[in-house]
């Protein structure tokens, strides 16, 4: 069965630009010269961070490792007035592959958490990917696979784990493919074989499922094994209870002298 694929790509590649360059980084010559030409003044690098124009705005602009001229940007809302006043991170963009062009841009709110995030992985000029937060974690994210500007794919997510998967495979605008996790474990696999908006098979992760029920097997024998244990302490208790209380009236029945019991002579 298809295995998913992880999104830290995606999710991280802020990150990874400003600490280490992009993930397809070019190098040489033609690629400084493609970068700084890009970067002239005027240059359109495609940034989709809401701040030309705006006095409640503030940019810094930084270069990563690898990069000769700026390719990580940062937008900072300004709030409040006097005392209050305080500066927020609203948006970051960054070029990873250091083309020039933005390519990854994720907006907050006026909280500083994260909203969404958007990415073009296969640097086309287009955005392919979407990324919705919630709460700090990953809570849905769409792929347009075929370029056509549409998601086609979608995953979501629960406390930060995959919990089902939604596929449009003859891209006619309708998921016909359903992936269903356990604790971010495939569960199982549901198919549309003739495109009517509902499943036809569904196929099992036998893996999985063994592994489920593997897990079930062991918490029941650890369950069964407990309840003995208290079992025998509970029984072990009673019959040392018995045994003290049956020694405790031998010994006072031979500390009792019966009556009319002689003396010792002198």
């Amino acid at each position: 069965m298809r295995a998913t694929s992880t999104i830290s790509a995606l999710a991280m590649a802020a990150a990874v630009a400003a600490c280490g360059g992009g993930p397809t980084q070019q190098s040489g010559t033609a690629a400084t010269a493609q970068a700084t030409t890009k970067a002239a003044p005027g240059h359109d690098d495609q940034s989709r961070c809401d701040y030309k124009g705006r006095s409640d705005r503030e940019v810094v602009e930084s270069s990563g490792p690898g990069a000769l001229v700026p390719n990580v940007r940062r937008v900072f809302g300004i709030l409040g007035e006097g005392d209050d006043r305080r500066r927020v991170l609203f948006c970051r963009e960054i070029d990873t592959n250091l083309d020039g062009l933005k390519d990854v841009v994720r907006t907050y709110n006026d909280k500083g958490d994260a909203v969404e995030e958007q990415a073009d992985t296969n640097y086309d000029d287009k955005i392919d990917t979407w990324i919705r937060f919630s709460g700090g974690r990953i809570a849905k994210v769409d792929f347009d696979r075929n370029g056509d500007g549409r998601p086609d794919e979608t995953r979501y997510y629960v406390k930060g784990k995959i919990s089902r998967v939604q596929r449009d495979t003859n891209y006619d605008g309708k998921p016909d493919v359903w992936e269903v996790y356990d604790s971010g474990q495939l569960e199982r696999i549901g198919v549309d074989l003739d495109f009517d908006g509902h499943v036809d098979r569904w196929d099992r992760d036998e893996v999985a499922h063994r592994a489920a029920e593997e897990k079930e097997r062991k918490e029941a024998e650890a369950a069964e094994a407990k309840q003995k244990a208290e079992a025998a302490a509970e029984g072990g208790g009673e019959q040392a209870g018995a045994a003290k209380a049956g020694a405790s009236k031998a010994s006072d029945k031979a500390d009792k002298k019966p009556d009319g019991a002689k003396k010792p002579s002198k």
